[in-house]
C-alpha cells in the first residue's frame, strides 16, 4: 500500500495480523492516511530482518506494533524498525505500542531487574523520539524514559460499554479484587455514579528467606516487622442480588478472577462481568473462563485475542482505535493533547 499525506508516514510491525488490521483503522481515522511501505520478516535463523520500502527522509514517522503472544520478536521487530527510520533521517519516529511489554517487571524484585525501564533505555536507544502507549500497568514506567510519553486511558471507552451494553448496569456495583486496586473500581464507581465492594484476603503467600542466606541475623538490634498472616476472604460492601463488575488494567492469569467471581456468587451476585484494558489471557485462560462463574469478559484490542475468542464465547472485544488515531493527528499537527485526558485523575 502506498501512504502518503504530507510529511506524515504510518508504518505497521509484522507481530501479528490484527497489528495491521489495528494499524488500518488508525490510519483511515487519521484522515485516510494508508500504511507505508515496509518488508518486516524473520530470517531462517530467526533473525528479524527489516526493509523501509519508501523514503522517510525528513517525515514525522510513526510505527505501530501490538504485543503478540511471541513477546521477544515483538520487541526486535520495533527496536529494529525505529532504527531503520533512524538512518533513513526520519524527522521523528513516534511508537504506537498499545500495551508496554515487561510493564508487570516495573518493580525490583529481590536479586531480579526492572526490565521495563531497560526496554525504555533500548526504546530510546535505538531512535523513539516519542511515545504513545495506554494504560500503564505502572504509572511511574513514564519516567523510565527520557522522551515525552503520551498514556492513553480505555476507561471511556469501557465505561461506554457498561452504560450501552448492560441494559440494567445501574442495579451493578464496582468491585476491586483486591485493595490494590480500588483506586481504579473508584474511579468507575464514581464516573458510573454506582457503589464500590472491594475483595479483602488475597494476600501472597510469604517469601521464604532462607534459600539466599538473607536469615543470617545482624550484628545490631533492628525491629522487625510482623510477618504477614493470609486473612479470611471476605468481600466489603454490598453484592447480594446485584450485577458485580469486576475492573483491572490486565488480564492474564486468571485464577484471581475466577476466584473472585467465585466469592461473587457466594455473596449474592447474578451476574458478573470482568473488564480490564489488556487481555493477554495467555495458557489456558480461556477454558478457565468458559467454565467459570464470569458471565463476560469485556477488554480492548490493545492485544491481539482472536484465538483465545473461540476458545471461549464469553470474551467481548472493544475496539480503541479511535482515540490512538487522533493522538496521532494531534501530535501531527501539533495541537495540543490535553483534550484526551480531560477528567483523568491520578487515580485513572
Amino acid at each position: 500500500m502506498n501512504h502518503t499525506k504530507g510529511g506524515l508516514v504510518i508504518f505497521s510491525a509484522n507481530s501479528h495480523p490484527s497489528s495491521r488490521e489495528i494499524s488500518k483503522r488508525i490510519g483511515e481515522s487519521a484522515s485516510g492516511v494508508e500504511l507505508g511501505k515496509v518488508q518486516v520478516y524473520q530470517e531462517d535463523n530467526r533473525e528479524t530482518r527489516v526493509q523501509i520500502q519508501e523514503s522517510v527522509r525528513g517525515k514525522d514517522v510513526f510505527i505501530i506494533q501490538t504485543v503478540s503472544k511471541d513477546v521477544n520478536t515483538t520487541i526486535m521487530e520495533l527496536l529494529i524498525m525505529v532504527y531503520a527510520c533512524r538512518t533513513s533521517c526520519a524527522r521523528s519516529i513516534t511508537g504506537v505500542v498499545p500495551y508496554f511489554p515487561y510493564s508487570k517487571q516495573c518493580k525490583m524484585r529481590k536479586r531480579g531487574s526492572i526490565v521495563s525501564k531497560l526496554l525504555a533505555s533500548m526504546m530510546c536507544k535505538a531512535g523513539l523520539t516519542h511515545l504513545i502507549t495506554m494504560d500503564l500497568h505502572q504509572k511511574e514506567i513514564q519516567g523510565f524514559f527520557n522522551i515525552p510519553v503520551d498514556n492513553l486511558r480505555a476507561s471511556p471507552f469501557l465505561l461506554q460499554y457498561i452504560q450501552e451494553e448492560i441494559p440494567d448496569y445501574r442495579n451493578a456495583v464496582i468491585v476491586a479484587k483486591s485493595p490494590a486496586s480500588a483506586r481504579r473500581a473508584q474511579s468507575f464507581a464514581e464516573r458510573l455514579r454506582l457503589g464500590i465492594a472491594v475483595i479483602h484476603g488475597e494476600a501472597q503467600d510469604a517469601e521464604s528467606d532462607l534459600v539466599d542466606g538473607r536469615h543470617s541475623p545482624p550484628t545490631v538490634k533492628i525491629p522487625l516487622l510482623i510477618p504477614k498472616e493470609k486473612p479470611p476472604i471476605t468481600v466489603v460492601g454490598d453484592v447480594g442480588g446485584r450485577i458485580a463488575i469486576i475492573v483491572d488494567d490486565i488480564i492474564d492469569d486468571v485464577d484471581s478472577f475466577v476466584a473472585a467471581a467465585q466469592t461473587l456468587k457466594k455473596h449474592g451476585a447474578y451476574k458478573i462481568f470482568v473488564m480490564a484494558t489488556h487481555g493477554i489471557l495467555s495458557s489456558d485462560a480461556p477454558k478457565l473462563i468458559e467454565e467459570s462463574a464470569i458471565d463476560k469478559v469485556v477488554v480492548t484490542n490493545t492485544i491481539p485475542h482472536e484465538h483465545q475468542k473461540l476458545q471461549c464465547i464469553k470474551i467481548q472485544t472493544v475496539d480503541i482505535s479511535l482515540i490512538l488515531s487522533e493522538a496521532i493527528r494531534r501530535i501531527y499537527n501539533g495541537e495540543s493533547m490535553s483534550y484526551l485526558f480531560r477528567h483523568i485523575g491520578l487515580e485513572d
